[in-house]
Parts: structure tokens; C-alpha cells; sequence
């Protein structure tokens, strides 16, 4: 038992929610620092390029690209890749990919267990991929670090398996949350992420306590500027049908977005090579889009703020004008992400995607600034709706993806704008999710199973078992009773009247004592429980298990219809599981 058990829900969860709060402040910590330390090796020391920083974490919008030794980008990207693939196919499989996955599904079909090991790797893992230019986000291994510590957590004070899986949730919202400084939104997320159609609503409030916590240690070492810095822009409702279009191309783009990766996916791990070997490949692959568009290294959040402020003179590519690369963007962000994590690299893909869709954003926005200059006079708000309508339909998290991108912008004036877009997006999309181990809604979870399944006792009634007429009238001799509880091995008999109505029963321990020639009319216990031809099964095994007895009487109205013995329960019990089966 735990000593958590002693507490109530709320004091409980209180207690818990800050403990994994403190987990994912220091997991977001650990993680940026790392990365920072990779991206200072691989990026700027190794191909002397220059990487933008979003206005949050430091970053300019003066910021002038100097690319360095830029032959060597498929290299760097190749060697992260091989690091990553031999630190994850070594010590932990489960750590490839995005990571959050893993903890959703870790969530639903392994009662919030995952291997300690996942975590350190995990970590190590994505720094590597996505420091040596992979196209990744930070926001998965944050949140499988934050999961995994939680699922330890849980084991270590013996919390119960539901209990175990709510540690796991709350620690993927609070280590996205985190890291993206989004403490509201991270807490919507824990409940949102694991369904595509459904929430959990009893972990928004330990959400909020762990998301808090983490922030408030993040923001603590590095700041609490929102990620893309505050956007001032107002409110325009001409622009709701132009929002509505966004929605509609960026639920066509989701589709995309999720048909690719898993594509790349799906042929990565039909290639008959070592696994080893294929995220070197991956890399390699996705060094050659960089080379068309730098612009798809890393988590790219740079490149959303200068996309926001149409800083585009700072973009460069060696062979695509300017209008084509703004236009190609989001396709090879899709393609850089897809070959990086899609083929055994480690990173999330959360930050992608909120690339892709502020530069899909910027596309729309600009088209509708030509056509309508005086309607739309900035993109701004395109970008800033954009990664909402994106990643929203792309990761089936509509209501916590609108908080966390009007966190990360520091702007209320994009809200109505980003709701009408993103409930397009989401449903043009339809089931299609870039979380695959989501499943539709809690019924359709094995961690709520017991609760949505409708047990057989329940389905079956008692006119679908065989009854038996076994009975003494209420002027029969002690002896005849006797001999049918002897003769059909009862402890007990239903008694009826002349009329055939039901009056009650007789026990063994009651006539054993009893003259054999006097009448069972003396030893009659009255009020004994019955049931109907349309009761169920489990409720003969309530009235069986209370009374200690092998039937149970069935009745209509008044009238004695029959006994209902265990045995002819049971048969027709298992005849219904073996056809369910």
C-alpha cells in the first residue's frame, strides 16, 4: 500500500503533480543544456555555420546566415545519426523514433511502465540527432524523460497501476510544457494527447501543479519570455474567411505530414541492413535537403520568428529564389523530419511540426497580403495560426495546441482567429495522427477497459438458462424434503402452496433437527430473496453468494417457475464466452 493511499484525490495529486513538476523542470534543464552543448559541436565549431535563436532563448531579427563549411552538413547530420542509432540500438530499441509515442502507448497498454534505461538514452540520443542538424524537436525526449522518470516514481512509491499511468501522462504535458514554456498548455496536453477524440479530465489538475513547477525551474535559469517573444498585432474579424482557409489547407498538409513519416517509417524498417546503420543513411538523406534549405536543420524556431516578422532576407538558399524556397519550406520540412526521426533517429516531432505550419502560415498569409493588402497588412498572425492549425490536426490536440502557441506569442488577439482555423484543420484531417499509440477515446483504451466493458453476468438473463422444477409444497413431510436435498445435493428448497405461489424456503440445518413425519410448513423461512425471468446472471450470483446457496428461485409475479441451479449458470455462461470468442 502506498502512503499516498491515505490522502485524498486532491492532496494526493498536489503532492505528486510537484514532484513531477520538479522532475520535468530539471529534465527541460538537463535536455536544453546538452543540446546547446551538441549544437555548439556539430553546428558551429564543426561546419562554422550560424543557427538563429527564437527572440526567447536570445535570438535577433538582425540575425545574418553565414554558412560556414556547408559541404559538411550531410556529414554532421550522418554522424549524429550513427551516434544516436548505435546509443539507442544498443541500450534501449523503444527510445527511437519520437518518443512520445513511447509514452502513450506506455500509458494505455503497459500500465504506466517504462525501462529506467529509456530515459538517459532517450536523452543522450535526441541531443545527438537533432544538435548535429537532424530535423527534430526537443519537446519528445523532454516529455519521455519526464514519463519515465514518473513511471519510476510510481514504482518507487508503490502507486497503483492507474495511478502509475496518470504519473506517465502528467509527466509528457509537464516536460512539453516545460520546454516550450507553456505551463497552461502543457497541462491541457497531458489530459488531450492521449486520445484523438477524448480527454482525461481528472489529470488537468495535477497537470497544472507539475506544469507550473517545471516552468517556474526552467524559466528560472532561462528566462520567462515566451519562446517566439510577445506578438502585439490586433485583432481583425475580415481575416476569420482567410483564417478558414488556412484550417482548410493545413488539414490537407497533416494529412501529408503523417502519410510521409510514416512512409519513411514503414520503408526504413523493411531495408535489410543493420539497424545501425539506417539513421546514417536517414541523415545523409536529410543533409541533402539542407543543402537545397539549411532552413530544415535543427528545431528551426529561429526561422519561425523571422518568418513572423517577414525577415526574409535572411533565408538563403544556394539554388531555389527566394519565392520558391518560401513556397518549397514546408514540403522539405515535412521530407528533413520524415528521413531524420523516420528512420531510427530520436527527437520529437511536435517542433516540426510548428514549423511547417507557420511557414504554411507565411505562404497563405503572404498570398492573402497581395490580394487583400489592406485586410491582411502583416503575416504575423498567419505564422502565429498556422502552427496552431498545423500541429493541431496533425497531433490531434486541438484545445492544448491553441494555449501553447498563444503562450509561446504571448498574444491573446490570435485566439478567435486560431479556433475557427484549427476545428477546420482538425476535422479535415480526420483519424489521421502523427501519435499513432493514441486510440480514438477512453473506451477505447486498455486502461479503461474494465469500466466501458459490460460484463456477460450482466448481458445474460435467467430466461436464457436451463430452470429446473425442484421444489417441496408446503404440506410435504420433512422426510421428502430431505430426501430431494439429498437426491440433487441442495442445502436448501424453495417451498410453494397449493396454488403454486412461492412462499419460501427451507434450509438442512432446520430439518435435520425435525421430526421426518411433520410438515416443512413449521420450518418455512419467509422473505427469501428471488428473481424474475428478465433478471440477469449477476444478480442470481449476488442472491447465491448471500444466501450460500446452489440456485436461486425464479418467479413471476407470485408464481413458482423454477430453480435456477449454479450449474445450469455456469453452462450457459461459458456457451455465451466461448461464442463471443
Amino acid at each position: 500500500m502506498s502512503i499516498f493511499d491515505r490522502l485524498h484525490y486532491f492532496e494526493k495529486w498536489f503532492i505528486l503533480g510537484a514532484i513531477v513538476g520538479v522532475v520535468a523542470g530539471l529534465a527541460a534543464t538537463t535536455f536544453y543544456e546538452l543540446l546547446h552543448l551538441m549544437e555548439f559541436i556539430f553546428l558551429f565549431k564543426f561546419i562554422g555555420m550560424s543557427y538563429p535563436r527564437p527572440l526567447g532563448e536570445g535570438g535577433t531579427l538582425s540575425f545574418v546566415f553565414n554558412k560556414g563549411h556547408y559541404y559538411l552538413i550531410p556529414f554532421s547530420i550522418a554522424i549524429g545519426g550513427a551516434i544516436s542509432g548505435f546509443i539507442v540500438y544498443t541500450f534501449a530499441p523503444e527510445a527511437e523514433g519520437h518518443g512520445t509515442d513511447a509514452a502513450i502507448r506506455a500509458y494505455h497498454d503497459y500500465q504506466g511502465k517504462m525501462r529506467w534505461v529509456v530515459v538517459p538514452v532517450k536523452v543522450i540520443a535526441s541531443a545527438v540527432t537533432i544538435g548535429s542538424g537532424g530535423s527534430a524537436g526537443r519537446e519528445g525526449p523532454t516529455a519521455q524523460f519526464s514519463a519515465g522518470i514518473g513511471s519510476l516514481l510510481g514504482d518507487l512509491f508503490k502507486l497503483s497501476p492507474e495511478d502509475r499511468r496518470r504519473m506517465v501522462a502528467i509527466g509528457i504535458g509537464a516536460g512539453i510544457g516545460t520546454i516550450f514554456k507553456t505551463p497552461i498548455g502543457g497541462a491541457l496536453l497531458a489530459a488531450e494527447i492521449l486520445y484523438r477524440r477524448d480527454l482525461e479530465p481528472e489529470l488537468i489538475y495535477p497537470g497544472l501543479v507539475a506544469s507550473a513547477i517545471g516552468y517556474v525551474i526552467f524559466g528560472s535559469f532561462f528566462g520567462f519570455t515566451p519562446v517566439f517573444g510577445y506578438y502585439l498585432g490586433t485583432f481583425s474579424p475580415f481575416r476569420l474567411p482567410m483564417y478558414a482557409v488556412l484550417g482548410l489547407v493545413s488539414g490537407v498538409m497533416a494529412i501529408l505530414y503523417v502519410k510521409s513519416f510514416y512512409g519513411v517509417q514503414h520503408v526504413f524498417k523493411r531495408l535489410k541492413i543493420s539497424n545501425y546503420f539506417k539513421p546514417v543513411i536517414g541523415g545523409l538523406i536529410m543533409g541533402a535537403i539542407a543543402l537545397v534549405a539549411p532552413e530544415v536543420i535543427g528545431t528551426g524556431y529561429g526561422w519561425i520568428n523571422l518568418t513572423e516578422y517577414a525577415k526574409f532576407n535572411a533565408f538563403y538558399s544556394p539554388v531555389l529564389p527566394l519565392i520558391v524556397l518560401l513556397v518549397s519550406l514546408p514540403f522539405l520540412k515535412i521530407l528533413a523530419t520524415s528521413f531524420s526521426i523516420g528512420s531510427g533517429g530520436s527527437g520529437g516531432v511536435y517542433a516540426p511540426g510548428l514549423v511547417i505550419g507557420a511557414t504554411l502560415g507565411a505562404d497563405i498569409g503572404l498570398l492573402f497580403h497581395y490580394l487583400f493588402p489592406q485586410v491582411a497588412p502583416a503575416i504575423a498572425p498567419f505564422v502565429i495560426i498556422g502552427m496552431a492549425t498545423f500541429f493541431g490536426a496533425a497531433g490531434k490536440v486541438p484545445l492544448s495546441v491553441i494555449v501553447m502557441v498563444t503562450e509561446m506569442t504571448g498574444s491573446l488577439q490570435i485566439l478567435p482567429g486560431a479556433m475557427i482555423a484549427v476545428a477546420i484543420s482538425y476535422l479535415v484531417s480526420g483519424n489521421y495522427t502523427i501519435y499513432r499509440a493514441q486510440v480514438p477515446t477512453r473506451r477505447d483504451s486498455p486502461a479503461h477497459k474494465m469500466e466501458y466493458e459490460t460484463p456477460v453476468m450482466k448481458v445474460l438473463k435467467v430466461k436464457d438458462a436451463k430452470l429446473l422444477d425442484i421444489r417441496v409444497k408446503i404440506h410435504d413431510k420433512v422426510e421428502t424434503a430431505l430426501s430431494k436435498m439429498t437426491e440433487n445435493n441442495f442445502m436448501s428448497l424453495p417451498v410453494t402452496d397449493d396454488n403454486d405461489n412461492f412462499v419460501g424456503a427451507v434450509f438442512l440445518r432446520d430439518l435435520e433437527k425435525a421430526d421426518r413425519k411433520d410438515t416443512v410448513a413449521r420450518y418455512v423461512i419467509k422473505g427469501v430473496p428471488y428473481v424474475k425471468l428478465d433478471s440477469s446472471f449477476e444478480d442470481c450470483w449476488e442472491i447465491m453468494a448471500r444466501l450460500r446457496s446452489r440456485w436461486v428461485c425464479v418467479v413471476d409475479g407470485e408464481k413458482y417457475i423454477g430453480v435456477l441451479p449454479i450449474d445450469n449458470l455456469l453452462q450457459a455462461y461459458e456457451k455465451t464466452v466461448r461464442n463471443v470468442s
